[in-house]
């Protein structure tokens, strides 16, 4: 298996290098990539099933580093299709919002649904309308680790608050072995590693510890890191290079940044069995979510606490931010039609072959109806 991933990832980098010129308009934010590309959706996209409408020119985004990797794989098959470049610069959900709200990009990523006054915002730039909540992208937080001679690691809720707490510090802590009776956990300081821009990936792990162990976890959250201690790093991709360089290195960071020297926890939810995360596992979790927004807004609101057996319960949904109405006139062919075909069947079934989980039928049958009615 590890020798057919690693022959996996090196045709999916040869791919991406082979459209290096087409993804050049990604190039902001690009060093946050992980380890699944655009090049591996290549052989499941298809561009003559994109429905341009009259799109054209240039589209700059910002937002979620979560879904970097989709959008990199959804940018490829539509700018073949329709011509238009697309420029998505990762910086984080909260840098994504930001420039939505003040009207700089059309559309933005988002991890976290937007707060009321973010809506309020959104008002000032969606003349007659206001900012809705699109979920597009699904996938599991992993928890990454780099221990030396271990290879399997089960953690649960309480032992991951007090280790990203800076309360368990060393790796064979009594709590970790009593998890882990069969692994030989050495005498090594944990370096844990969080984010330090304002993240949805912070905002939905740090949920899972509240619902889970509020107990152990007295924060109230947020896309900005609030435990003391530990260390940080700038988006996805910088926290798994430092765990991925560092022995005894622990972080947290979407599924497709596990691999090459990055191992992932399974997690003792209380099911029959610890739950690793996948794309399948993301769905089932996914599929229990409820949609909470009102209006066309699709906001969902996630069950932590799930104990369903392979529902792996620390799950990220990415939201597209965009205006319900009031659209630029300029912007909005190109807007509409990248969002109508990263929702559409072929757009959705990229995901779960570059280690993301498509949204349910149930949900994203309903952000396809949406789409249809922006203005």
């Amino acid at each position: 298996m590890k020798l057919q991933r690693k022959n996996r990832l090196r045709a999916l980098s040869l791919g991406a290098a082979a459209v290096s010129g087409a993804l050049a308009l990604t190039a902001c934010g690009s060093d946050d990539t992980g380890g699944k590309t655009s090049g591996g959706a290549s052989s499941t996209a298809n561009a003559s099933s994109v429905k341009c409408d009259g799109a054209k020119g240039q589209l700059l985004s910002d937002g979620s580093s979560a879904q970097k990797n989709a959008i990199d794989a959804w940018v490829k098959t539509f700018s073949q299709a329709c011509g238009v470049q697309i420029n998505y610069k990762a910086g984080g959900s909260g840098a994504g919002v930001t420039s939505f709200t003040q009207g700089q990009i059309p559309w933005a990523g988002s991890d976290s649904a937007l707060k009321p006054d973010e809506v309020t915002a959104s008002q000032k730039v969606c003349k007659g309308g206001q900012g809705i909540d699109l979920p597009m992208v699904g996938g599991p937080i992993a928890v990454g680790y780099n221990v030396e001679g271990v290879d399997n690691l089960v953690l649960d809720a309480p032992t991951l608050a007090k280790i990203f707490d800076g309360k368990i510090t060393n790796w064979n802590d009594p709590e970790i072995k009593k998890l882990n009776p069969k692994a030989k956990l050495p005498d090594l300081k944990i370096q844990a590693f969080h984010r330090s821009d304002d993240s949805g990936t912070t905002d939905n792990f740090t949920k899972y510890l509240i619902a889970t162990t509020p107990d152990n976890w007295k924060y109230s959250g947020g896309k900005t890191w609030q435990a003391k201690g530990g260390q940080s790093a700038a988006q996805s991709s910088g926290v798994a290079q430092q765990v991925k360089q560092t022995n005894g290195a622990i972080g947290y960071f979407e599924l497709s940044y596990v691999g090459d020297g990055v191992k992932a926890v399974s997690i003792d939810t209380g099911a029959a069995a610890p739950v690793a995360p996948t794309t399948d596992s993301a769905t089932k979790a996914i599929a229990d979510a409820k949609i909470t927004g009102t209006g066309k807004d699709l906001s969902l609101q996630l069950n932590y606490t799930t104990k369903a057996d392979g529902a792996y319960p620390i799950t990220l949904v990415t939201y597209e931010i965009v205006c319900d109405k009031g659209n630029k006139a300029d912007t909005l062919p190109a807007t509409k039609a990248f969002l109508r075909y990263i929702a559409s069947e072929d757009g959705q079934k990229i995901l779960s072959g570059i280690d993301y989980a498509p949204m349910p039928e149930e949900i994203i049958t309903k952000v396809r109806s949406t789409v249809e009615g922006l203005s």
